[in-house]
């Protein structure tokens, strides 16, 4: 039975993942745009930080598969990890476009009045720094705005930094499996939802979350079926790639 007496839910129902999917280089302004494009007015990304502490945008901690660049993206100042190309391995028409900052995104959404969500993704043995300092600018970015990211992570002890720095931002756990006491560690982090892979969504998971007080949002939901089965079960959210098959309007 749905909770009646929850406060409505903020944010859109739709997602573009990383900017928009596939169809221009994730995590990239120019990712952004053409999202935005397709009508959506939410967004998830990606972000860690530079040696020198710069929050910027990235899925992988390898520079490899999406920009000119080789090693480890945290190894590199932000004035070198500028001048790499982040669109070139996409497509001819996105070659040369430049990584994003954390700071460069924020402008863009707010300027637009987008939401986000934030990943924070840290290179392995960076969870508590790239939770702090992840929280505590879109803290101040965010500041006197109506509507503040949502924070989310696989790692609690990036959620952990992230409440102890910012903590009236909203934090989401993110779950690939159902691992022991993880709807415990949620709701010790203070979290307002969990964000899990689609199919692990159920009824009895959906109205656990919701006894819990915690919403429901789902990644990476691509295929039609999926979405239709997911809004059967009256969750919150729908992270998605495919920001050209799935209409946002009304969302």
């Amino acid at each position: 039975m749905t909770n009646t007496s929850r406060p409505p839910w903020p944010y859109p129902r739709w997602i573009a993942h990383r900017g928009a999917g596939k169809l221009a280089p994730e995590n990239t302004l120019a990712a952004f745009r053409v999202g935005a494009q397709h009508g959506y007015r939410m967004f998830e990304c990606d972000a860690k930080l530079s040696a020198d502490g710069v929050p910027f945008l990235m899925h992988d901690a390898t520079l490899e598969r999406t920009t000119s660049g080789t090693g480890v993206g945290s190894d590199r100042t932000w004035s070198e990890l500028a001048r790499l190309d982040a669109g070139g391995w996409h497509s001819r028409a996105f070659a040369g476009e430049p990584l994003c900052t954390l700071e460069n995104l924020a402008r863009f959404c707010i300027a637009n009045r987008f939401c986000l969500n934030i990943e924070i993704k840290p290179t392995p043995g960076q969870e508590h720094i790239t939770g702090r300092v992840v929280a505590e600018q879109a803290a101040h970015w965010w500041r006197g705005q109506a509507l503040p990211p949502l924070l989310s992570s696989f790692q609690p002890e990036a959620l952990k930094a992230a409440r102890e720095s910012a903590p009236e931002l909203p934090r989401a756990l993110l779950l690939d499996t159902l691992w022991e006491g993880c709807l415990d560690h949620a709701r010790a982090l203070g979290c307002v939802a969990l964000v899990c892979n689609h199919a692990l969504w159920d009824a009895d998971l959906v109205a656990h979350a919701r006894a819990m007080g915690m919403r429901t949002l789902s990644y990476t939901v691509n295929d039609e079926w999926a979405a239709q089965r997911l809004i059967a079960l009256g969750t919150d959210g729908i992270i998605t790639d495919a920001v050209s098959r799935f209409s946002p309007a009304g969302s």
